[in-house]
């Protein structure tokens, strides 16, 4: 049973950029260099910015000579003459250089690149632990000891690779948080410094004019008109994402399998408890034509960032859908699947342990069964949070607190017992690790070292909560279902073969061939 057309828009801007292309995939189909190679190929990002594309925003960003303005490709003002332009891989590289932020195409709040999400690099590890804040909370010796390298090492590789090391990049993403909060919220100055991270005012107020060119309180006058939030002490975002964007499987994965008091669909929106460094959080993801509504209500205003990072990745809002398409449509069998619903998203996870916890739980029974499973574990272990909305009532356990489970309490054959008793130990005793940071190679082959763990399992965990787009699922039973009927190969070894060719997408191939079937999953709720 399943867990669960955008051509190039202008043509003299076919070739600047496609996933896929122009560069080499290794063994495990992780992407070899990466999209900031980009920004040096001056001809190349010409044509992007002159064909004002948004496909392009995220990868590199165009700062102005003449003005010292910096902006996406996409910047809907005359573009400048070439000779005006230099391109830089980053807005912290460009912050750097002296750019300032445009104020009409506001370049800070791009979709990020796709490559942090598609790499295990250290390039790619580093970005995904700077978006969850480590710098901010342990600074780059913890950034560093989490990632077993000097911080000299990734000094040189985030410089080569992005034009800024990793105080700049944080910085960069402070400024953002600012911006935020100074627009979505009515909280005092010092009170937005302090959530988004500055040491001082002084420092705030100074990043701001720098990277706006206006004042904190100049930017605040400037915001467009909002909705107030319907509860107190929530902020309203909206989060951006490359279009096309597919909703149905993107929400009705985790609808269709939420937990009872950690998860819910209600009023056409995804809701569920956040587990955050500073406290805890409730989101509410609702699908929209352009972007995603975003509603979170934080215990911690500090731990925004890490929220909307986690909500990007839950929902895969970072992926180059037109890189991911165009290469499933080679195969002359997936292209109606992906020219049906072109866009389709890979559902991932706001915490990988407890994702890895619950694929356990779903081992050969129902999605009901899981559920059930999982609920009584919630209700048991959980930790109570107050929803002022109704509805939620805890967040998902810890290892260390299901580490303390009698096995017998747990309704389950004694074999999946083991699975489950080993796995929240390992993850308990920091043996297993799995979090934005993660080498997938490595954690592939300790979770296989585990009992009652088999490539199922593992490929499920690397494809949703490790975040591996190249993730493939050959023995689950639905592909082999879907296969069967589009006439591809349906004995694994060979559709394994047959789906080299869709490398390094495969998670994103078995996300359309999982929409063939009926499930709920495959569904947005109604």
């Amino acid at each position: 049973m399943p867990n669960g057309t955008q051509t190039e828009s202008r043509a003299h801007a076919e070739g600047v950029v496609r996933g896929e292309k122009g560069r080499g995939t290794g063994a495990a189909g992780v992407v070899d260099g990466g999209p900031h190679a980009m920004h040096l190929d001056r001809e190349r990002c010409v044509r992007a910015v002159q064909s004002k594309d948004a496909r392009f925003d995220g990868w590199f960003f165009t700062a102005v000579l003449t003005t010292r303005i910096y902006c996406r490709p996409s910047c809907p003002v005359v573009p400048p003459k070439p000779e005006n332009m230099v391109f830089h891989p980053s807005a912290a590289a460009c912050q750097q250089a002296g750019f300032r932020a445009c104020k009409r195409c506001r370049p800070d709040t791009s979709p990020g690149s796709p490559e942090w999400n598609q790499r295990a690099d250290l390039v790619a590890r580093t970005m995904r632990l700077i978006g969850d804040g480590v710098v901010d909370r342990e600074g780059v010796p913890g950034l560093a000891t989490r990632l077993g390298y000097s911080t000299r090492q990734i000094e040189r590789q985030l410089l080569a690779e992005l034009g800024a090391g990793p105080l700049a990049l944080a910085r960069a993403q402070r400024a953002q948080t600012a911006r935020l909060l100074i627009e979505t919220s009515e909280l005092p100055m010092a009170e937005v410094a302090f959530a988004a991270g500055f040491a001082s005012i002084r420092t705030f107020n100074d990043t701001v004019r720098e990277v706006f060119a206006l004042s904190p309180t100049e930017l605040r006058a400037r915001r467009r008109p909002r909705q107030p939030a319907t509860t107190p002490g929530t902020l309203a975002l909206r989060l951006p994402f490359r279009a096309p964007l597919t909703p149905d499987n993107l929400f009705g994965h985790p609808a269709a399998t939420a937990v009872p008091g950690v998860e819910e669909w209600r009023d056409g929106a995804y809701r569920r408890t956040l587990r955050l460094p500073y406290g805890h959080g409730i989101v509410a993801l609702t699908p929209q034509p352009d972007h995603i509504a975003c509603r979170l209500t934080l215990g911690d205003l500090r731990d925004l960032p890490v929220a909307i990072s986690r909500c990007r990745r839950l929902l895969d809002l970072d992926a180059d859908p037109v890189a991911v398409d165009d290469q499933l449509r080679t195969d002359p069998l997936l292209a109606p699947l992906v020219d049906k619903a072109p866009g389709r998203r890979v559902p991932r996870t706001v915490d990988e342990a407890e994702f890895a916890v619950r694929a356990v739980l779903g081992q050969q029974v129902s999605t009901a069964a899981a559920r059930t499973h999982a609920a009584r574990l919630v209700a048991a272990y959980g930790e109570a949070v107050e929803d002022p909305e109704g509805g939620l009532t805890h967040l998902f356990p810890e290892p260390g607190q299901l580490a303390a489970l009698d096995p017998e309490s747990l309704a389950m054959p004694r074999t999946r017992r083991t699975t489950f008793t080993t796995l929240v130990r390992e993850l308990a005793d920091g043996k297993l690790h799995l979090g934005p940071d993660s080498d997938w190679s490595r954690a592939r082959a300790q979770l296989l070292s585990l009992p009652g763990f088999g490539p199922w399992t593992v490929d499920v965990i690397a494809m949703r909560a490790l975040g591996d787009p190249d993730a493939f699922l050959p023995t689950d039973l639905g592909i082999r279902r879907a296969a069967e009927e589009l006439g591809l190969p349906s004995t694994p070894a060979a559709l394994t073969a047959r789906a080299a060719a869709w490398r390094p997408w495969r998670a994103y191939a078995v996300q359309y061939l999982w929409a063939t079937d009926g499930h709920p999953i495959n569904f947005l709720p109604a």
